[in-house]
């Protein structure tokens, strides 16, 4: 009778033992679901936001819209800092930039070297003589907003600005010419 008291006290102690065991393992695997869910709740969020944070906002595309109303053909992009708005506008192909909080900074075109002011294409011919002109853009700034515009990976002030892209047979540069047809070096390519 001690015997089998002994015997079922053991075979009791193990079942608990068991028991025990088996709660601890399910404990862990619930453990591991509930971190595994956690990490992917997270990665969730994060591309979320990645995908928010690389997308135009619903805000500059209104503000747009109240700005060039009757602008044709305009695709979106985000693009460093700004929203971009690619567009045509009485058959001229432009780009508006829109800062952080919506506002447009200025917009930019095509031109041609006929259009910047006489005295700047005077010494541009004289100095460059070596040089052909590949691009003239133009940026046209809007006076009421002061941010800083970023043309070229080149911040500059806002203004408004034509941008001379010249290349001869070794390098390319690029000038910036104000209104006044002062010419200043802006960058090499």
């Amino acid at each position: 009778m001690k015997k089998l008291a002994m015997l079922s006290m053991t075979v009791f102690f193990a079942a608990s033992f068991v028991q025990v065991q088996a709660k601890e393992g399910a404990r862990e695997v619930l453990k591991s679901e509930i971190e595994n869910s956690r990490k992917e709740i997270k990665t969730e969020r994060k591309e979320m936001r990645n995908m928010k944070e690389n997308s135009v906002s619903d805000f500059s595309k209104r503000a747009f819209s109240i700005d060039f109303g009757d602008a044709q053909n305009v695709t979106w992009k985000k693009a460093l800092s700004y929203d971009e708005a690619d567009f045509t506008e009485s058959g001229q192909e432009m780009k508006a930039y829109y800062d952080p909080e919506s506002n447009l900074v200025g917009t930019t075109s095509f031109k041609t070297f006929a259009d910047i002011p006489a005295n700047a294409q005077t010494e541009i011919k004289r100095k460059y003589k070596n040089y052909t002109v590949d691009n003239v853009v133009y940026f046209d700034d809007n006076e009421d907003n002061d941010t800083d515009m970023i043309f070229g990976d080149n911040l500059f002030e806002d203004a408004d600005n034509y941008f001379v892209e010249l290349s001869n047979h070794s390098k390319k540069i690029i000038l910036q010419v104000n209104p006044e047809g002062e010419i200043f070096f802006f960058k090499q390519l």
